[in-house]
């Protein structure tokens, strides 16, 4: 019988630190999940972003215009040729319009990338319209 009782203790005690340790766990990926951070891709369709000062999905073109506007808006609006390069200004922002579409470009480092490269929003918003060939 003693022995029988030392097996429930240390069963007892193993079971309790299981449970502490699973307990202790970090949940990243329901943390993420219930997480919308600005620019997140809507999962029901992939041309809306996230606006976090409007609170809501907006299509991507609009999403751009939203993010331009929270910065001081676009310093060379929506043209289809690109600025002299004397001209520009780190930070400047413009939505070039090409033959696929628009993109959203902004110069950053001496030269304009696409401001999703420059802002981190998301990974789609490289394919969308013109962004996937203003490159090109």
């Amino acid at each position: 019988m003693p022995m029988l009782t030392r097996r429930k203790k240390h069963l007892t005690a193993f079971l309790f630190a299981l449970i502490a340790g699973l307990i202790s766990l970090p949940c990243h990926s329901a943390d993420k999940a219930a997480t919308i951070e600005h620019g997140d891709s809507n999962p029901n369709n992939i041309n809306q972003a996230w606006d976090s000062m409007q609170q809501q999905w907006l299509e991507t073109d609009q999403f751009w215009l939203s993010s331009a506007e929270q910065e001081g808006g676009l310093t060379w609006g929506t043209r289809s040729e690109y600025p002299p390069y004397e001209a520009v200004k780190e930070r400047d922002t413009m939505i070039i319009v090409t033959h696929n579409g628009p993109c959203m470009m902004e110069f950053f480092h001496t030269r304009w990338r696409r401001a999703n490269d420059v802002r981190r929003w998301n990974e789609v918003m490289n394919d969308y319209q013109g962004c996937a060939t203003v490159f090109d």
